[in-house]
């Protein structure tokens, strides 16, 4: 039987709502660009541009030939653990998914491996960071997106056999993408050991401020303008109604998720603002900058499923959970330049766990059944839901450290092992720039290391 007229609109609009949300994603790259070049040294600037664009083009390869399939693959049988067809995305289009769901989870999976380089920056060989690149956003990654969000996933909240009756809610993704992304940050840094210079000879923090706070600023804002897509556009579709009402359907749940996404990353940001000048006495504009993307970043998890108000009460634990960690990092010696491990890793943890708390059944059964007439759904714990819930939010969040540990963890030993991991001290002290890149970003640059070109440098290191 042929579609109808009314049916072709639909599925058309619904397929450039996910495609317009799929550009918005890819455009964070550009935030994470700006970011991290901001928060580095000048003399770093080059390499952590080139890491992010390497993020894009590695991820697109291994995402299409088998990371897809790992999150997404449906077999014969039901595999709650990895995804075992759509290889290459062969049979795609299917009767599940579609080229636009396919550039949509790719720009998910290429924003992971951006936030573990962040953890490493300024200090990393970079023919390991082709290597773990390719190993996140191709395996480990796909494999933690299957059990969140296939319908065979065993985290799933569409699976046939629900997790404690519940399922486990990360709706955008607080742990599939950012607890992701931040647990083999904090590998690297650790078996990396902190850039030199960072602390003193008596285990004293010594600080190491980025080149330039407007990139900051810059990236931060285009960061936020993307989360736009990538918690509203996890809808997927928009022109949902839900049944026996006149005005309400996934058209209202979209816009209050983009306005609990609002109000929890400007808590966060005002929180830290204020929290910082508390303890260091003065106002400090990088610390706002990371206080409002932990708050984005813990939402990410019940963005659609808790009301505005809960979603302030995100924003003002996460810029604590973030100050806390960051104090943490530095009394164990943890050396991370763009606090990625404690901003995506911590917050996004704090976001599981918020998720279980706060979660509104109305809005569970909205999303999750089409707002169908009698469903029933766990809901958060202290909206009267139980603990089957926050079981479930605190069993993911153990099941993704574990994952992302003994696969992330042993290949960084691993590249550690081999000496490909770490740079010299001499090329450190030089700059990646100069002593992997051929020379720096900018034309003007004497006051890190006195040299200019890629041959002065080789002259150094002939001497």
């Amino acid at each position: 039987m042929e579609p109808s007229c009314e049916s072709s609109v639909t599925e058309s609009i619904n397929a450039i709502y996910l495609l317009f949300s799929a550009y918005l994603v890819f455009f964070m790259q550009l935030g994470f660009a700006m970011l991290c070049a901001g928060s580095v040294r000048a003399k770093n600037a080059t390499n952590i541009m080139l890491t992010n664009v390497v993020d894009a083009v590695v991820g697109s390869l291994s995402y299409y030939l088998f990371g897809f399939a790992f999150a997404f693959g449906e077999g014969p049988s039901e595999n709650p653990f990895i995804g075992t067809s759509y290889f290459a995305l062969h049979s795609i289009p299917s009767s599940s998914y579609d080229y636009s769901f396919f550039l949509y989870q790719w720009a998910f999976a290429i924003a992971v491996a951006g936030i573990t380089s962040g953890s490493i920056a300024e200090r990393t060989q970079f023919s390991a960071y082709l290597i773990f690149s390719f190993f996140l956003s191709g395996f480990v990654y796909p494999v933690v997106a299957h059990w969140v969000w296939s319908s065979s996933g065993w985290l799933s909240m569409s699976s046939s056999s629900l997790l404690f009756g519940s399922g486990a809610i990360d709706f955008a993704g607080s742990g599939a993408v950012h607890l992701v992304g931040g647990v083999p940050g904090l590998w690297g840094a650790l078996i990396e050991g902190p850039r030199v210079g960072r602390f003193d000879s008596f285990g004293k923090p010594l600080a190491i401020r980025g080149h330039n706070a407007t990139l900051v600023v810059l990236g931060t804002f285009l960061l936020w303008f993307g989360w736009f897509g990538f918690n509203p556009g996890s809808f997927a579709k928009i022109v949902v109604a839900y049944p026996n009402t006149l005005n309400q359907g996934n058209w209202t749940a979209v816009g209050r998720t983009a306005v609990t996404t609002t109000l929890a990353g400007s808590t966060a940001g005002i929180v830290t603002l204020f929290g910082r000048r508390l303890l260091v006495g003065h106002w400090d504009a990088l610390d706002v900058c990371n206080g409002l993307l932990g708050g984005l970043v813990a939402i990410t998890s019940g963005c659609s499923v808790v009301e505005p108000w809960a979603a302030i009460v995100c924003g003002f634990f996460a810029a604590w959970v973030l100050i806390g960690l960051n104090i943490l990092a530095l009394k164990l010696k943890i050396d991370d330049p763009l606090e990625a491990a404690q901003l995506h890793g911590g917050c996004g943890a704090w976001g599981l766990i918020f998720t279980g708390l706060f979660a509104k059944e109305e809005f569970i059964i909205q999303v999750y059944d089409s707002g169908l007439i009698g469903a029933s759904r766990s809901s958060g714990l202290l909206m009267g839901g139980g603990w089957g819930l926050i079981g479930a939010q605190l069993v993911e969040l153990l099941a993704i450290v574990g994952w992302v540990s003994l696969t992330m963890g042993p290949l960084f030993y691993l590249l550690h092992w081999l000496g490909i991991l770490r740079i010299s001290m001499d090329d450190e002290v030089a700059g990646l720039d100069i002593s992997s890149h051929g020379g720096y970003a900018y034309n003007a640059h004497e006051e890190e290391s006195g040299l200019r070109f890629y041959g002065d440098y080789m002259r150094m290191q002939n001497n």
